[in-house]
């Protein structure tokens, strides 16, 4: 469906240049397979021990985004949730082995799925599906339990670096799962009218660019992408959101019920308030596992205050 050219293996990737790159994915994949989840669970929260201790910029991202997003909250609940945020930031690292590596069997251990059956009716029908996923940590994980039942195409960005490319696109495609570049609207609109499933991600702030200005949490104006409307009024297709957090040592993928019949045709600013509604509940179930440390208000609506928000 998609024209999509997946990187492939050159001898130039083992160059010495690459070795630290593969010599980390080497080692995330054998601390992965060889340790039990509960040290791998005390390793990655301690990474983002580290995390807070070296990068208070990250740290006060977090805290800035959780001080726009929830003015009510008190300033102790703001700093227990963005400690906790980036010690799961950390643990993101280990998560995304877990996804990679780890053996179907071992991975199935740990997963809990609910409502598979809505996706398998549309399946059914031949209906493409427009998955909506957010930025959680654990997104890796996410994707790949989908892709246990249903598999579908993720909308993939380049890596600068070639080596990681192509791990990165193999870690991602081995159990099933296709890409489609992000710059491809043509050919993400020919996976979901031919019945496909696309991993769509809303939630961030892309730019002003092709951004429409509306509600986000307690932020009244946030910049969100457009982008959400083109393809729902191009393919008229379901619409579900889809996500995965832990509790303990278990991953619970929630499937939402199709919500297409709720956007507004050829409203872009009226479908992204659709949509950042279904974003917030989704957030809402794992607040302490979502990117809070990318600048999710760094847009404003005349282009000129870029960033002020996150000035001290």
């Amino acid at each position: 469906m998609s024209k999509f050219q997946a990187p492939t293996f050159k001898f130039a990737l083992l160059h010495p240049k690459y070795w630290p790159v593969w010599f980390f994915v080497g080692l995330l994949a054998l601390t992965v397979l060889l340790l039990p989840y509960s040290l791998l669970l005390r390793l990655g929260r301690c990474l983002g021990y580290v995390v807070i201790k070296l990068a208070k910029s990250r740290v006060a991202i977090v805290q800035r985004n959780l001080e726009l997003a929830f003015p009510d909250m008190t300033a102790t609940e703001r700093k227990n949730l963005s400690e906790e945020n980036i010690k799961n930031t950390g643990l993101a690292i280990i998560e995304m082995g877990i996804a990679w590596f780890w053996p179907t069997w071992r991975f199935k251990k740990h997963l809990i799925v609910n409502n598979v059956e809505e996706v398998l009716a549309l399946d059914q029908q031949g209906k493409g599906v427009l998955v909506v996923a957010v930025h959680a940590l654990n997104l890796e994980i996410t994707a790949r339990a989908f892709a246990l039942f249903a598999p579908g195409y993720g909308v993939y960005r380049q890596h600068s670096n070639p080596a990681y490319n192509f791990i990165q696109h193999w870690g991602r495609t081995h159990h099933g799962n296709k890409m489609v570049d992000r710059k491809d609207v043509k050919g993400m609109l020919r996976v979901l009218r031919n019945g496909g499933r696309l991993w769509y991600l809303p939630d961030q702030d892309y730019g002003f660019e092709h951004a429409v200005f509306v509600p986000f949490f307690a932020v009244e104006e946030a910049a969100t992408t457009s982008g959400t409307s083109v393809l729902v009024d191009a393919s008229k297709c379901a619409v579900i959101t889809a996500s995965s957090f832990r509790q303990n040592d278990t991953y619970t993928l929630e499937i939402d019920p199709d919500i297409s019949r709720q956007f507004p045709r050829r409203d872009p600013e009226g479908a992204a308030r659709v949509m950042n509604s279904a974003l917030e509940q989704v957030i809402l179930r794992g607040l302490d596992q979502w990117m809070w440390l990318h600048r999710r208000f760094k847009t404003m609506p005349d282009n000129k205050n870029k960033g002020i928000r996150y000035k001290k």
